[in-house]
């Protein structure tokens, strides 16, 4: 259910020193995304023959096929209308192919879980003779992996795993000892999904007849509780009079986590084996994968401390495991390196930022570095893949800058070439033979557009322009990027959003917009529609820096932060805001910050620096003390805190509030599984305590997002009302 707001911004708004104006734009198209996205091309699934690609149609009744060469539709794989037998479904979310084409994977009724998992009812079409069959008739199903021939889908319930023979409609357990709260097989841990993306630990061989898997005991880790409040959006009644209680497992900084392990089931023998690695409990597995060939597993074995990551190559009918490859770091390993990693045939390509950028390696199985690929002072961002026909690699890249995103490939030789050279940011969607793709470009001032292209950089057709779009919002401010040196004269890079009516005459409030996670980064040139925006229509600047610790420069930059996390981010927070104070058109009585998440934190310990030069500071979903947060994430940047007892002690919030003389609004939802609403109560619970005076604000039954109801709508209301109020 969708709260629409109506609130038209044409009213005048008025504040000291500023110009009144008006906006024909509404909240609306600033804060709800379905309003506020530009057009996008759906989901392209690249077909077997390289040619033609499947994509579901706009009433999402059908997966249809289209042609790479001129983006129009050739056929259908699939129509709910046309589904014959008895078995029928009305609508469908998601859909996966199988290797051979032959079998459709289909699943609806979602219940979501994490911010990425969920069960569902999972279905396969047979292609040929266009039927459904259910995958179980025992219970949603979660993490439903299709064999490569599709007759095998292995899924999870109830933290077991199971294989449904769709031709014999046979439905086996391969595990039985699963248990919520304890054990779980093929579906990762909170911790996993939400830290290493892990979305599903379940992999068939080449031939289909060993399913690996991993399985997560959590039965040591802490358990966390909350009450779900309902909130008038949710229509459920349950837990309306009698809050429900939300108990799941979260390792805190300094907890344990899950002790891992991987296996391999035979489908034929229905035996199960445990593979034979050198892990301690405290090793982290964040990537299993078959090899190349589909016979070895390709296993990463990270330490505790995020610091040494191996690779092992191991055979799952005999266990035996052999390292082929180490990494080690003198702070943390990035996932974003070592999980950009592909397993071909002959050897994989894997990333790594050891020359301190994140650049691409070729590694044979034996280990043997064969070529680095890419080199530069730049990062790789992506990695798309390797077409055998030509030799060329391809990716993604900052080559153009930290805040560009080009698509580049490397030949043969090692020639590296610019796919496309403008400046903003570029993605590609690559056919399965590498002879066409679909290029996405926009820019700050750009909303995407879509094109085909072959494999020469030949344009073969224009799929999205974005024209009304971008017509629509020709009247909203729009972002400007300028360098902005730090206290110790480094240059970080910043943009700059002025109401769209700006005057330079004038005087205008600042809001700075933060936030400044290791290896994160705002300040990027691409289309942007959201928020901060509507306050920049409301008379504000807003500006933004990406500080010490932010990515995609080198690692020197974004690894001066290790062990001491908010220390340096808030130094380069407020030499930003000081750097726009001194702008002529911005009012350095009136200045403030704000920032979600991490981004909350860093307003909080903005707000608590004895040189803070904020008048008003926003906290949503804020961090207030890193003890409070997750141990994946947390002890990758911080160690333990008994490893690191100073240094969390720096970096609490906590521990500044007696400084804070701005005023604060701090806001967070009662269900958020991710920054619980316990660091938003302690922190409030200490400020009250010392006699503090502000404003909080708590969303009922939302999550870390505040996605729901159109909440961003209200939110963003609040703040405006705030900043008014207090600036």
């Amino acid at each position: 259910m969708k709260l629409k707001t109506q609130i038209i911004l044409a009213t005048v708004l008025s504040l000291p020193g500023t110009v009144a104006y008006a906006s024909a734009l509404t909240i609306d198209d600033y804060c709800i995304p379905a309003i506020s996205a530009p057009a996008s091309v759906k989901e392209m699934t690249p077909l077997a023959d390289g040619e033609t690609y499947a994509a579901v149609s706009d009433d999402g009744q059908k997966i249809e096929i289209f042609s790479y060469r001129t983006g129009k539709k050739t056929g259908e794989l699939f129509s709910i209308s046309g589904v014959k037998g008895d078995l029928k479904i009305s609508e469908f979310d998601g859909y996966q192919i199988s290797d051979n084409g032959r079998k459709i994977l289909l699943w609806n009724n979602i219940t979501k879980i994490y911010r990425h998992s969920f069960t569902a009812e999972y279905y396969v079409y047979d292609t040929m003779r266009q039927t459904l069959a259910r995958v179980s008739d025992k219970g949603p199903q979660r993490c439903a992996t299709m064999s490569h021939d599709g007759r095998l889908v292995a899924y999870t319930r109830d933290n077991n795993i199971f294989i449904s023979n769709i031709d014999y409609k046979t439905d086996n357990a391969v595990t039985k000892d699963g248990e919520v709260n304890k054990i779980i097989y093929g579906a990762p841990d909170w911790s996993y999904e939400e830290e290493f993306d892990v979305r599903n630990t379940m992999r068939w061989s080449a031939d289909d007849t060993t399913l690996a898997f991993m399985r997560f005991d959590e039965t040591n880790v802490p358990a966390y509780s909350f009450d779900n409040y309902k909130g008038f959006c949710d229509p459920n009644p349950l837990g309306d009079y009698y809050p429900e209680s939300y108990t799941y497992k979260y390792p805190l900084a300094g907890y344990p986590n899950s002790v891992v392990s991987v296996h391999s089931y035979n489908v034929d023998t229905r035996v199960t084996k445990k593979m034979d690695l050198p892990l301690s409990d405290t090793d982290y597995i964040p990537s299993m994968e078959f090899d190349g060939n589909g016979e070895r597993l390709m296993v990463m074995v990270l330490n505790h401390d995020q610091n040494m990551l191996r690779l092992f190559n191991v055979n799952p009918g005999s266990t035996v495991s052999r390292q082929i490859l180490t990494e080690t770091s003198t702070e943390w390993l990035s996932p974003s390196s070592y999980k950009m990693v592909d397993y071909e045939k002959n050897g994989f390509v894997i990333g790594s930022d050891r020359s301190g950028y994140r650049h691409l390696y070729l590694y044979d199985y034996n280990g043997t570095l064969k070529r680095q690929l890419t080199k530069g002072d730049f990062n790789v961002t992506d990695y798309y893949g390797h077409d055998l026909r030509t030799g060329s690699y391809y990716m993604q890249t900052t080559s153009l800058g930290a805040i560009n995103r080009n698509v580049a490939s490397v030949d043969a030789k090692g020639a590296f070439k610019l796919l496309n050279k403008e400046e903003g940011t570029a993605s590609a969607y690559f056919s399965k033979n590498f002879a066409y793709y679909l290029l996405s470009h926009s820019s700050a001032t750009q909303a995407p557009v879509y094109r085909l292209y072959n494999s020469k950089g030949s344009k073969l057709a224009d799929v999205e322009l974005n024209s009304a779009y971008m017509s629509k919002y020709a009247s909203a401010p729009k972002m400007e990027f300028l360098k902005v040196k730090n206290a110790e004269g480094e240059e970080m890079n910043a943009f700059v959003i002025k109401p769209a009516d700006f005057d330079s005459s004038k005087k205008y409030p600042l809001m700075m917009y933060q936030y400044n996670g290791p290896e994160s980064q705002e300040v990027l040139n691409k289309w942007r529609m959201e928020g901060i925006f509507y306050i920049a229509s409301q008379g504000y600047v807003v500006a933004c820096v990406d500080g010490r610790g932010t990515g995609n420069r080198d690692t020197k930059w974004t690894k001066s932060v290790y062990k001491r996390l908010g220390d340096l981010e808030t130094k380069d927070q407020i030499a930003g805001a000081r750097y726009f104070a001194s702008l002529p058109y911005v009012d350095s009585q009136r200045m403030s910050c704000f920032g979600w998440s991490y981004g909350g934190y860093m307003t909080l310990m903005e707000l608590g620096a004895g040189d803070s030069p904020f008048k008003a500071g926003v906290a949503m979903a804020a961090v207030t003390d890193w003890r409070y947060y997750d141990a994946i994430y947390t002890e990758r940047f911080m160690l333990t805190p008994g490893q690191n007892a100073s240094g969390y002690e720096n970096s609490s919030a906590l521990n500044r509030t007696s400084n804070v003389k701005g005023r604060l609004l701090i806001m967070s939802g009662t269900s958020d599984d991710n920054v619980h609403f316990y660091n938003t109560l302690k922190y409030a619970s200490k400020l009250s305590f010392e006699g503090g005076v502000f404003d909080m604000m708590a969303y009922a039954g939302f999550e870390h997002s505040l996605r729901m109801c159109d909440a961003r709508v209200q939110l963003f209301r609040k703040i405006v009302d705030f900043l008014n109020k207090n600036l």
